[in-house]
């Protein structure tokens, strides 16, 4: 399994620091909007040939892992 170091870079020389896959400049935020616009994996990977099925299912665990670092903890209910 790939490690998201080995898919993902964040280089100020490549799209102002963005992330992008790793030798490409495809940044993570449009393969996202394409997800979240009900893309699937087989249709993104077809939009962006210079990608694989691997590298998109990489962006949804760093989005995931992204938001669990971000979200603050929701708070718990007290019992009265």
């Amino acid at each position: 399994m790939m490690r998201l170091s080995e898919i993902i870079v964040r280089d100020p020389a490549i799209c102002g620091g963005e992330p992008v896959f790793r030798g490409t400049r495809v940044l993570l935020r449009t393969v996202l909007a394409s997800l979240a616009d009900g893309d699937s994996v087989e249709q993104i990977v077809e939009s962006f040939p210079t990608l694989d099925a691997d590298q998109v299912r990489a962006v949804i665990a760093f989005a995931a892992a992204s938001v669990q670092e971000d979200l603050p903890l929701p708070e718990i209910p007290s019992i009265a």
